[in-house]
Formats: structure tokens, sequence, C-alpha cells
């Protein structure tokens, strides 16, 4: 393993909201990963960072960095995800209204997550929270 960034993620804070994903960008960009490397790892952490301050009563934003990948962790505290398949469907939101109306929660978390990744996976367990783990090969 070359590095692993560890970021803890607020709830609802709309301020910090992409502050730990655009540090994970800014690393990843210094360590000389190519662009469309880059543009996965940004897309699939940042909707994952998204997804706590949106969903969770906070969480974990974790990158692992090594030579050949890059892994994001995504763990949150929160309700958990009821239906995986719909959650995974472009559109399928359950943000409350006032997220929506901020310019959030259009429900392409998942599947942006999903389809930037070259591995995903996802855990949920209602009342306990949600792990997303994600690969992207550097390659």
């Amino acid at each position: 393993m070359l590095l692993e960034l560890e970021f803890e993620i607020e709830p609802s804070n709309f301020t910090l909201a992409g502050e730990a994903s655009s540090k994970i960008k800014e690393t990843l960009k210094k360590l000389g990963v190519k662009p469309e490397i880059l543009k996965k790892v940004a897309i699939v952490s940042y909707e994952a960072e998204m997804n706590i301050v949106i969903h969770s009563v906070g969480g974990i934003l974790k990158a692992i960095i090594s030579k050949d990948k890059i892994e994001v962790i995504a763990q949150d505290n929160g309700p958990g995800i009821e239906d995986i398949e719909l959650a995974m469907k472009e559109g399928y939101s359950t943000a409350p209204e006032e997220i929506r109306n901020l310019g959030f929660g259009a429900g392409m978390g998942l599947p942006n997550m999903k389809k930037y990744s070259d591995y995903f996976e996802i855990d949920s367990q209602k009342g306990k929270g949600t792990r997303v783990y994600m690969i992207i090969y550097n390659k």
C-alpha cells in the first residue's frame, strides 16, 4: 500500500460537503495518477461523500491508494437502505424535499458509483448503516 486517506463525514453539513473527495483527488493528482482514473475516483468518492451527508448521521470516507488500484470505502451510520435494487435505479431518491431544493438528491449517487467503479459492492442493514466498497484499477 502506498497511502491511506480517511475522512470523517458530518451529516447535513453542506458547507464541508465535497472537501474529502477533493482532497482525495488532489492527492492522486500529486501522485501522477492518469486523468481518466482521477475522474472516476473523483466521481465515486464525491457521490459516496454526498450520500453520507444527505442520508446518514455521519460516517467515514476512505481511500486506499496502491500502485495498481484505488479502493474507495464509504461507511455510514444511518437508517440503511431499505431496497438496494430500487436504490440502484437512476433517478430514485429518498432525499427530502429541502435537500432536493438545494440541488442534491437526484438519485444518481449509487448508479454513478457503480458506473465509474471497476468493482462495486454494497452492504446495507436497516438501522445500522451502509458500506459501499469500490475499486478503480490504476492501469
